[in-house]
């Protein structure tokens, strides 16, 4: 049942104080910000916590199931100067289903499970008091992820569970589940490893789960009907999702499971990263913060209307003291809970750098390999002023943040949002300052001609590694669609050499490697820009594909290893870069470069690295003797041994390297 107020009138009457966080509000604000609102549970009893400035009254309702029945007690909450209302409840209510109810404007609003649920039923619209430790795996307290002395060390691949496991070749037990994502030795008809076997046998370092909290899109009621989405309509923000989970009725089995996959993942060399959105929520009358405190938690304009740069009907208000509170512990809650090794923010641009500045702190606080990234940009306008969003722009003033460089995906490929338009790879001109960029890290550097640059006229980073390097993600048409969209003459040969070198390219880049998953065996999402939403015929990893294209799947394991191999492609800092990264050869089509003086430790002294996009192979003139690694669209490290001078013939649309021991 939807509400029967006018909810933008309420906001305007009852909350213009407390959305402007006026000087009468602030003493309040203060004391509940110094205190947990986080559910307090023991097997003697369980206190109950919510944050209301404007309720009139509330009550608990407790329940047997968390779906069906109504409540077996209700009891009333009470209230206190800071504006937080509880109710200590004896007893043990481990299993017990709760709600909350608040009255405004002495009117009933939607029961609500509050925003600091940490355990819900199906669909979400009951909590549950649970004992979280109940629910750890075998050996949780010894569980540990990924160290990483520098985020560029680490080899992102994005992927949503379904996509993973639900293609009837993925040899899965679990299809579509956390545990099918994490079985061990899947293998598909055909004999070739899926699943975790792939990841493992690929050599990437972390998986980026796309939106795995609790989300509105799926109905877990009709798991038995095909549903598909990405999950970016948050619906309990510090919950997993429990369509992913064997039963989605039971609150405890999804936060079980999760943990399963989390340590699965851990025990295979694999860290974990959340994709986190906390610029919108999935409904906004009747979402849980607007049940909750009508009106406090999103931002609005001087009208009173909503704000909407998140493109999604409504935008959070980071910089509110309550909302920051909410986006920190809730980050710091999964990180500590879970155990996770990263959070990737949805349109991070929407939130304020202070904001971000504290995620950090507070993440690193916790464990200092945690890696923090979101998507610089915003979808629209937002009241907050440009100089306070966490936006790409900003990046200098976010230290320990890292952020999406499009600047080097366009470059490689074209332009996302134009179909027609090509990059480096395919074809196009005056590519070549913006693919030098992202080589460096979007840093200072000397050989860098801003103004050509695609996007970016001044550097935005102050250490290389808070540039993510990529070519494609979840978001518009994966590279392959991309480049066969773009270069409608193209062949298949041709299309497979530009796949491959595009992310040659982000894979001998100097920022924070991220793949999108499929990528290595050249998927397709039959041309579809927007997949969000579409069926699992268009959006699953057809592992048919990878047996089609090993060649491929092997280029990219290669890649992987060479760069894990040698640290001269992730140097730490930006004056590392600029001492030991000079640009060579550089012409339409043809990008070179050379790595010197054993850069990071490295056991190479010098590395030759060329980008030869042109469609003719590039006679490359050389000083002295090298030793030659990859040439053209075919790496085989038994060339390492081979000696090359004078000249080497890059074949087209292809990579070559080279190097000098002393």
């Amino acid at each position: 049942m939807r509400l029967k107020f006018n909810l933008l009138l309420i906001i305007m009457l009852l909350t213009s104080c407390i959305q402007k966080d006026k000087p009468n509000n602030l003493e309040n604000i203060q004391t509940a910000l110094k205190t947990s609102l986080w559910l307090d549970y023991s097997k003697k009893s369980t206190n109950f916590k919510l944050w209301s400035p404007n309720a009139e009254k509330i009550k608990l309702n407790l329940y047997k199931d968390g779906f069906n029945g109504k409540p077996f007690k209700t009891y009333s909450l009470n209230p206190s100067t800071n504006n937080i209302w509880s109710k200590m409840v004896e007893g043990n209510l481990d299993g017990i289903y709760y709600t909350y109810q608040i009255m405004i404007n002495r009117s009933w609003l939607e029961e609500t499970p509050g925003i600091y649920a940490q355990a819900v039923g199906v669909n979400g619209k009951r909590a549950m008091v649970l004992d979280l430790e109940s629910t750890n795996p075998d050996n949780w307290k010894n569980d540990k992820g990924v160290k990483l002395d520098f985020p560029n060390e680490a080899i992102i691949y994005e992927l949503h569970i379904r996509d993973m496991t639900i293609h009837p070749k993925s040899g899965s037990s679990f299809p579509g589940k956390y545990l099918g994502l994490v079985e061990q030795g899947t293998k598909s008809a055909e004999g070739v490893s899926t699943g975790i076997e792939h990841l493992k046998n690929l050599g990437i370092t972390h998986v980026h789960l796309l939106p795995t909290f609790d989300h509105y899109a799926i109905n877990e009621t009709k798991l038995d009907s095909a549903q598909y989405n990405w999950g970016y309509d948050p619906q309990n923000y510090n919950v997993p999702e429990g369509s992913f989970s064997s039963n989605p009725y039971k609150a405890e089995v999804r936060i079980k499971e999760f943990k399963e996959m989390v340590k699965a993942f851990h025990d295979n060399d694999i860290g974990v990263i959340l994709d986190v959105v906390y610029n919108h929520t999935g409904r906004t009358e009747n979402s849980n913060f607007n049940l909750e405190s009508p009106g406090y938690y999103y931002r609005h304009w001087e009208d009173g209307k909503l704000s909407d740069a998140s493109a999604c009907g409504n935008e959070t208000s980071s910089e509110k003291p309550m909302m920051r509170k909410f986006i920190v512990e809730s980050v710091a809650y999964w990180a500590k809970e879970y155990h996770l090794d990263g959070f990737r923010f949805d349109l991070m641009g929407i939130h304020d750098i202070e904001t971000m500045n504290q995620v950090s702190k507070t993440l690193k606080a916790i464990n200092p390999n945690i890696i923090i990234y979101g998507e610089g940009w915003t979808a629209g306008d937002s009241p907050l002023p440009i100089e306070q969003r966490a936006l790409k722009q900003n990046i200098k003033q976010m230290p320990q943040v890292l952020a999406f460089s499009d600047d080097i995906r366009d470059g490689i490929k074209g332009s996302v949002f134009e179909d027609e338009s090509t990059g480096f790879v395919s074809g196009a001109e005056n590519t070549e300052e913006s693919i030098k960029f992202g080589v460096v890290g979007a840093i200072q550097h000397p050989q860098i001609d801003y103004q050509k640059v695609n996007y970016s006229k001044a550097p935005w980073t102050n250490e290389p590694w808070q540039s993510i390097s990529y070519v494609s993600c979840h978001d518009n048409h994966t590279l392959y669609d991309k480049l066969k969209i773009s270069t409608k003459d193209a062949d298949e040969e041709t299309l497979i050499k530009m796949d491959k070198l595009a992310n040659a390219i982000v894979m001998t880049s100097q920022g924070t490697v991220f793949i999108h998953a499929g990528s290595e065996m050249l998927r397709t999402k039959h041309r579809e820009h927007n997949s969000y939403n579409l069926p699992d015929s268009i959006n699953q990893i057809d592992w048919n594909w990878k047996v089609e294209h090993q060649d491929v799947v092997n280029y990219y394991k290669d890649l992987i290893k060479l760069r894990k191999e040698h640290p001269a492609f992730r140097m730490t800092s930006a004056e590392d870069v600029r001492k030991n990264l000079e640009f060579k050869t550089i012409e339409d089509g043809l990008i070179s470069y050379e790595i010197n003086n054993n850069a990071n430790g490295d056991t190479w002294k010098k590395i030759l690295v060329i980008y030869n996009a042109k469609g003719e192979p590039y006679k490359y003139q050389l000083e002295g003797s090298w030793q030659l690694v990859v040439l053209g669209n075919e790496f085989n490290s038994n060339q390492a041994n081979k000696s090359i001078s004078n000249v080497i013939e890059v074949p087209k649309i292809s990579m070559a390297i080279v190097f000098q021991t002393e």
